[in-house]
Formats: structure tokens, C-alpha cells, sequence
């Protein structure tokens, strides 16, 4: 359904394909398997509903709500309409950050949503803002970003999972984020 890679380092690689949608790289060094910080997607949306991408409202609603579906953990937004026509914003997370830039003129949208740790769902952001936009030529690609050589498996940049707070979409971390905000 959607045009899908993972790209990373010029080192050894084994290619499996887990589903239709998606393919993993085993990547070894050694005696080490090399980790991933974080994870970048980025999609290009192409032949979008036009209307959908100039309206800027609608754009920081959409992008939120994938946000919290992704359960990643809100800090800020900032959105901003171009005039004539266009939208660029981004939503801050404390895993990283999601953001969108619109040409509704070319029936557009480039996204990027670069998250870290292990607890983020951002394939199903991903997922989400193609339907919601409604693009019938989709394209994602998968980055691993900040490789590294670490025996134990995954990198410990976030835990593996959160408890849920009930308000907020503090997953859990309200403490954590007193300091940053």
C-alpha cells in the first residue's frame, strides 16, 4: 500500500521483511548489534485533499491528535499560514518533535516525525495523517537515527513503557516534565 524503506549507516546489513509495510535491518558490528537513539519518518503525501492543507486550524488539530495517538508526550506547537496558500508547523514532544510543511497549490505535504525511545507509536501517526489528509500517493521512509554500539539491546533513552496519566498526556512522566516546562 505504501511505498516504504529504512535507510542507515554503510555497514553490514541483513534485510528482512517483517510485513508488507514494513522492512528491518539487522545491523551488526561485531560482537555489538548497533541501536537506534531515535527513529525518523518521513512521509511524502502526494495528491492530498487541496483544502485540507490551507487551513491551518485543521493542520494543528490533525497533528495533535497524532500526537496523542502516538502517545508521545505534548509540550508545545506552533503553527503558522502562509499567505497565499501554505502551512508550516511543528509539534514539540519530549521524545523529539512532528512536524508538517503544506503546498495545497501542488496537492502536497512533506512531514517528519523524529521520536526517540521505545514507548512511541509513530507509524500509527503516520498512518493516521495519510487518511487524514487523504493522500492517494503516500511514501514513507524509515530512518534510524543515532546509531550506536551498545550491548543489551535497545538504547535506555526512554523506558519501554509509561504509565498513563490520566489528564494532560503526561504518560506517566509529570515529574520529568515540571524541570522542562
Amino acid at each position: 500500500m505504501y511505498d516504504t524503506a529504512i535507510l542507515s549507516g554503510a555497514r553490514s546489513r541483513e534485510v528482512c521483511k517483517q510485513t508488507t509495510e514494513a522492512i528491518c535491518f539487522d545491523i551488526q558490528e561485531g560482537e555489538n548489534r548497533l541501536n537506534a537513539l531515535g527513529t525518523h519518518l518521513l512521509l511524502d503525501l502526494k495528491d492530498c485533499q487541496a483544502e485540507c492543507l490551507n487551513d491551518v486550524e485543521h493542520i494543528r488539530t490533525m497533528m495533535v491528535t497524532a500526537a496523542k495517538m502516538a502517545k508521545a508526550t505534548i509540550i508545545d506547537n506552533r503553527f503558522h499560514q502562509f499567505s497565499p496558500f501554505g502551512v508550516s508547523g511543528v509539534i514539540i514532544i519530549a521524545e523529539s518533535h512532528m512536524s508538517i510543511h503544506t503546498w495545497p497549490e501542488y496537492r502536497y505535504a512533506a512531514v517528519d516525525l523524529f521520536t526517540c525511545g521505545q514507548s512511541i507509536q509513530s507509524d500509527v501517526a503516520a498512518h493516521y495523517l495519510i487518511d487524514q489528509l487523504q493522500a492517494r500517493q503516500p511514501s514513507l521512509v524509515e530512518i534510524k537515527r543515532g546509531m550506536l554500539a551498545w550491548e543489551g539491546g535497545p538504547l535506555p533513552h526512554k523506558p519501554n513503557s509509561c504509565d498513563q496519566e490520566e489528564e494532560g498526556n503526561l504518560h506517566g512522566r509529570s515529574e520529568e516534565l515540571q524541570m522542562v516546562l
